[in-house]
C-alpha cells in the first residue's frame, strides 16, 4: 500500500467517523472556554495565561502554576476535561481502525492476486509455480 493511500484512508477515516468535527468543535470550545478563565479567575491576567491554563487542564499535567477558584472557572475546567478525553478516544478508535483498515486492505490484496495465480495456474511458469506453493506453505505455517 503506497503513502498517498494510507494518507487517503486515514483521511476518510477522520472524516466517516465524524473525528474531523469533532476536532474543530473541540478547537473551538478550548479557544472560547478560555475567554471566562480569564475573565473570571483572579490569577490569571492574561488570554495567553488563560490558554496556558486550559491547555494544563485538557492534557491533565496540571503544572499548578495556575488554578481555577471560581466556581465558573472550575465547571469550564471539568467541562473542558471530560470533552478533553472524549477527544482523545475518538482519536484512538480512529487510528485503531485506520490501522485495521490497512491490514484487511493488504489481506485483500494478497488474496486477489493469489486467486489471479490460481486462475492463470496453466499460464504459470515453474519458478512461478514454486513461488505460489511457497506462500502456500507459508500461508498454512501461519495459521496452525
Amino acid at each position: 500500500m503506497k503513502k498517498r493511500q494510507r494518507r487517503r484512508l486515514l483521511f476518510q477515516a477522520f472524516k466517516t467517523g465524524g473525528a474531523d468535527k469533532i476536532l474543530s468543535g473541540y478547537l473551538v470550545w478550548f479557544f472560547v472556554a478560555a475567554i471566562p478563565i480569564w475573565i473570571w479567575e483572579p490569577g490569571i491576567h492574561s488570554y495567553v495565561d488563560s490558554l496556558w491554563y486550559c491547555f494544563a487542564s485538557a492534557t491533565s499535567i496540571g503544572y499548578g502554576d495556575f488554578a481555577a477558584v471560581t466556581l465558573v472557572g472550575r465547571i469550564i475546567t471539568v467541562l473542558l476535561s471530560i470533552y478533553s478525553i472524549a477527544v482523545i478516544a475518538v482519536f484512538t478508535a480512529v487510528i485503531t481502525s485506520f490501522f485495521l483498515d490497512v491490514s484487511r486492505f493488504k489481506a485483500n490484496d494478497s488474496a486477489r492476486k493469489f486467486l489471479d495465480d490460481l486462475e492463470h495456474l496453466p499460464d504459470l511458469s515453474k519458478e512461478e509455480l514454486e513461488e505460489l506453493s511457497q506462500r502456500v506453505r507459508n500461508f498454512q505455517k501461519k495459521n496452525k
